[in-house]
């Protein structure tokens, strides 16, 4: 299907000749030469988007020639004017987790749209949409050769109704791609092969035009690419949708954060260690919704496969990405992946001809800078909970110990706890744990029955996962080369450590297997388990029942460490509670050593074959070491290989069956599927939006509450109401699967909202869990005390504190909250995704201002709220009266801030949401 662009008469339409073909391009300095403002000063992510105007100005309908020169005032003004802009991305990444959820809102439009007279094949995607399956492979086998096909084959048997129902949609629509599972990360894929850096297309006339590889995609990581210069970013599910449908991204134009490295890497240190320190940094200054641009001679020691790792942190440091312009080594990269050598010409030509190149003379205009020289870099690892808890590696030990005694204070400690074990494995020397008074901590020792004791801070995961770091294969080398030493030396991993290796992508595997160093991981329990993203979004696995039987009965602080991005309470493991983020290197290390108490930088982290010490710097490969072989394995044959039958899919994804024609048959008795309740009864015309009247509160809730504590997400039990819900229609536990993988059954999600494990509500003094208090006053479950009141017709709220709704871009943390009939959520200060979802399904968001906090309002859960000022002509932005009756009769009014920042947002927002929006829209088209 043609892109729809400017006409072929704009001024700023050129032709630019590269590879020995012509294609047309919208140029950057004609719109100068027309008056349209000096753009020379832009960063270069900013001129993506500003391209994205000339390419679809159409007169104002939607783009303004206003639109334009507003971009030249945002340098004038010193990286501010915040204009609201309609931006096109030109193409869709999906993974499974969000992906089937909005083929399943796609398949629920065309039974709506043919419910108002409507064409079915109007629901249809108009960019390109690539969905990966990546999220589904759990860790149920680790640790031996057979681990990887037997995960491959649960995966199968948990999924098929997912996997039937996403070859259906492959089928029912058009410009819409699926990569099977087992073959990588979608993010990976994405910067591995999918992803070009320049774009090219045939506009309605027929003619080849050249423009930035921009995308929006359903994960936050999709940030990942920009560190091969593509524009992208995470969305909701929802907002992907529409996009993909059509519909401009409403956006105001970003401030740009100016990220300046100098120097290069010290030795013994990795590009892990450098984005910890990245998203510290950033953290503090506060880029949330932001663009943040790298720049500075650092890059030029910075390869692409390092920058993708600071790319892809963005959601952790809260921007909306972090963008490394187009250079030599952009170039380089294409061409080891395998790229097209006409493409990497033309990215060149394109990227100097429109002033998109990184030269020495780069210097644009920033909102505000920061400076880090990479030779201060040290070894590092964040956690316990948060990706911005940074902590050098030197300090880990002590950090931990207090960690325990902040959780331990005031509470009675219990005694260790004993877990027996078979087979081989000597035991580990007695510890001195640091802070640990003879209170909890006992350290370990071995019984005369074999027994080994687990304790506070015992390493329980060690997981090399995610794209975040299996895409950089300094790191990968680097870990496999910390194997190989360990194994020379004797080591092993501590026989309670649930060790695992899922690489981003198939390429990852031919490079270790070409460097001999897969052999290796194996030997100390590092055997590949799948290519998906496990461990890093839940999808750990269980753990040996003794170990979790002990973690459990005497409530000990277990730990993971992990290569991820992502390390919120509850996320890893429901018996994990404290994890840690670190290089693949560190990944191995922490294994042989077992516990996070021990200084792994300093202390030793085991005893060779003849008894004598080991530490970390005996067993840690040089630069040099991991460079040589980096250069020697890290082929562009490999990439050519491993990528040329992409969307093939093995055996098993050939053999799934595909059912339903131009809408699907939705199985009455699927557990995995059902159509969605969104569009049922929907009248051709929206509502307006009206004032709240006295709502109830659901839940009050922290500081930085993340969409993993309102999403459901990971594993339940079958006491939840998810679980009993599956008990009735008699699915066995066994065959729960995770809440991610039943993102397609509304009823199932519903009942997950606001239920993790580790979410606190603050109407219930000290308990955890997805908990509320219902119409009774007595305490029931989140999901029974909102179908109580909407059984009684009482509208919702949700209150919380800062940063609320950050972490990754789950489109089920925004529905979930809508289906439980919350009607606003009122907050100190919102995470972008999570804030433009609420606004796609109807529910307003709302800041405190003037230093109002639940707390300082003196908040309990039995209040009554009502919100005025929200009908008529309500101005995006407005501020709006709130008054609060508490228990005893007493009222306050508040003033609050309405976060529907935008007027297309408002318009949603009267229809319902954004998908209410499109589906009249294209009703009435029809």
């Amino acid at each position: 299907m043609p892109i729809v662009v400017g006409q072929d008469t704009s001024k700023t339409r050129k032709t630019l000749s590269s590879g020995g073909a012509s294609v047309a391009y919208y140029s950057i300095p004609a719109a100068e030469a027309a008056g349209l403002g000096d753009f020379s000063k832009l960063p270069a992510s900013l001129k993506v988007v500003l391209e994205n105007m000339l390419r679809f100005e159409d007169g104002g309908r939607t783009v303004s020639v206003d639109d334009i020169k507003a971009f030249s005032e945002w340098a004038d003004k010193g990286g501010q004017n915040p204009r609201e802009i309609a931006y096109r991305p030109a193409r869709v990444l999906m993974q499974d987790f969000t992906g089937v959820p909005a083929v399943v809102d796609l398949a629920a439009m065309r039974d709506g749209i043919k419910a108002l007279g409507g064409d079915a094949q109007k629901i249809n995607p108009l960019n390109p949409v690539d969905l990966v399956i990546d999220h589904s492979v759990m860790i149920d086998e680790f640790g031996n050769p057979r681990a990887f096909q037997m995960n491959v084959d649960r995966e199968y048997e948990r999924n098929m109704e997912r996997y039937e129902f996403l070859k259906w949609g492959q089928t029912a629509f058009e410009n819409f791609r699926v990569v099977p599972p087992g073959t990588g990360i979608c993010h990976q894929v994405n910067l591995e092969y999918l992803a070009q850096t320049v774009w090219t297309d045939k506009d309605q006339d027929g003619n080849e035009v050249a423009y930035p590889d921009t995308l929006v995609g359903t994960d936050s990581h999709t940030t990942m690419v920009n560190g091969a210069a593509v524009l992208g970013w995470g969305v909701g599910g929802i907002e992907a949708e529409a996009a993909m449908l059509g519909q401009p991204i409403s956006m105001l134009i970003p401030e740009v954060v100016g990220f300046k490295l100098t120097g290069e890497m010290m030795e013994g240190t990795t590009g892990t260690d450098l984005v910890l320190k990245v998203v510290e940094m950033l953290r503090i200054h506060g880029v949330v919704g932001k663009f943040v641009e790298f720049y500075g001679e650092g890059l030029d020691n910075l390869p692409l496969a390092q920058r993708a790792t600071i790319a892809n942190m963005a959601p952790e440091y809260g921007a909306t990405c972090g963008f490394f312009p187009i250079d030599d080594e952009t170039l380089r990269y294409l061409r080891n992946t395998g790229r097209d050598e006409d493409r990497v010409k033309l990215v060149e030509a394109y990227a100097k001809e429109n002033g998109f190149w990184r030269g020495a003379d780069y210097d644009p205009v920033y909102t505000s800078t920061l400076h880090l020289d990479m030779n201060t870099i040290v070894p590092a690892i964040s956690g316990p909970k948060r990706p911005q808890d940074y902590i050098a590696l030197d300090s880990a030990g002590s950090a931990f110990a207090k960690y325990v005694k902040g959780v331990r204070e005031g509470k009675d400690a219990s005694a260790n706890a004993e877990v027996r074990w078979e087979g081989e494995g000597g035991a580990p020397e007695p510890v001195d744990i640091p802070g640990d008074e003879g209170h909890h901590n006992k350290g370990w020792y071995k019984t005369e029955d074999g027994a080994y004791q687990l304790h506070d801070g015992s390493i329980v995961i060690a997981s090399i996962t995610s794209c975040t770091n299996t895409s950089n294969p300094y790191v990968m080398i680097g870990a496999g080369l910390v194997a190989r030493k360990a194994r020379e030396l004797g080591l092993n991993r501590k026989p309670w450590v649930k060790t695992s290796l899922a690489p981003g992508s198939q390429v990852v595997s031919e490079y270790l297997e070409a460097a001999g160093l897969q052999e290796d991981l194996d030997a100390i329990g590092f055997n590949l388990v799948g290519y998906g993203c496990t461990t890093c979004i839940g999808n750990s696995g269980p753990l040996a029942a003794p170990i979790s039987k002990a973690i459990n009965d005497y409530d000990l602080i277990a730990t993971s460490v992990l290569s991820g991005n992502r390390n919120f309470e509850g996320r890893i493991s429901p018996d994990v509670r404290a994890n840690y983020l670190a290089s693949p290197p560190l990944v191995v290390a922490y294994a042989l050593v077992g516990d996070m108490n021990v200084n792994i930088a300093t202390d030793p982290i085991g005893k060779d074959k003849d008894g004598n010490d080991v530490y970390l710097k005996d067993i840690w490969p040089s630069n040099a070491e991991i460079a040589e072989l980096v250069d020697k394995t890290v082929t562009r044959e490999a990439f050519l290989e491993k990528y040329a039958d992409v969307f093939k899919g093995d055996e098993k994804w050939q053999a799934v069956e595909v059912s339903g024609g131009e809408t699907y048959n939705w199985p009455p008795t699927s557990t995995y599927i059902q159509n969605p309740p969104y569009f049922k009864g929907m009248s051709k015309e929206p509502g307006t939006i009206s004032d709240l009247k006295d709502a109830r509160v659901l839940a009050i809730l922290g500081d930085m509450v993340t969409t993993d504590h309102i999403s459901p997400a990971g594993s339940f039990k079958d006491t939840t109401p998810a679980g009993k819900y599956l008990v009735e229609r008699q699915v066995p536990v066994r065959e729960f699967n995770s809440y991610g993988s039943r993102r397609g059954n509304h009823e199932i999600m519903m009942r997950g909202t606001f239920a993790n494990i580790r979410i606190k509500n603050e109407m219930l003094d000290g308990v955890e869990g997805g908990y509320s208090l219902g119409p009774d006053g007595k305490q029931t479950s989140i999901y029974d005390a909102a179908m109580a009141y909407q059984d009684q017709g009482t509208p919702l709220v949700v209150f919380g504190g800062e940063q609320y709704g950050a972490g990754s871009s789950r489109d089920w943390a925004a529905k979930g909250t809508n289906l439980l009939g919350v009607k606003a959520v009122i907050a100190e200060s919102f995470e972008r995704i999570h804030r433009s979802n609420l606004v796609g399904m109807g529910v307003i968001p709302f800041e405190f201002t003037g230093g109002d906090t639940r707390k300082s309002l003196g908040l309990k859960g039995d209040e009554t709220i009502s919100i005025t000022g929200l009908e008529g002509d309500l101005k995006p932005q407005s501020i709006v009266p709130c008054t609060i009756t508490y228990g005893d009769g007493s009222t306050k009014t508040i003033d609050l801030k309405c976060r529907i920042d935008t007027g297309v947002e408002k318009e949603y927002v009267e229809h319902g949401g954004v998908l209410h929006y499109v589906l009249r829209n294209l009703a009435k088209a029809a």
